[in-house]
């Protein structure tokens, strides 16, 4: 038993929906873009930077609020992992890898409610 291959509906038909449109970008200047936050292009533009004090230019203010929190909580290490993008937290208790700010910020107020 053979069945034919369909063809495509007509726009009469009325279960007929048209492909949604791509979104538009504006076009690239490089191989990255130059100054936005997707992890990709942050990635690329770190490898160009030079390292300071350890650490990529690129991801300063992520180090620059790890260290604040840090400040803030003296019995925690707090850092943040170029490779990983997340933030860490080493307690007694053990490690723990935190995806954003955000995140670490929740974390750490419910932390200090219960102490």
């Amino acid at each position: 038993m053979t069945h034919p291959i369909p063809g495509p509906r007509p726009a009469s038909d009325p279960l007929y929906r048209p492909r949604p449109g791509l979104p538009r970008r504006n076009p690239l200047v490089g191989p990255v873009c130059p100054r936005c936050a997707h992890p990709s292009c942050r990635r690329i533009r770190a490898e160009k930077l030079p390292i300071l004090g350890g650490h990529k230019a690129e991801y300063r203010d992520e180090h620059a609020f790890a260290a604040a929190v840090q400040a803030r909580n003296r019995h925690l290490i707090v850092w943040y992992g170029e490779r990983t993008g997340s933030y860490w937290v080493a307690s007694s208790t053990g490690l723990a890898e935190v995806p954003d700010a955000r995140t670490l910020e929740r974390l750490l107020s419910g932390v200090a409610a219960r102490c």
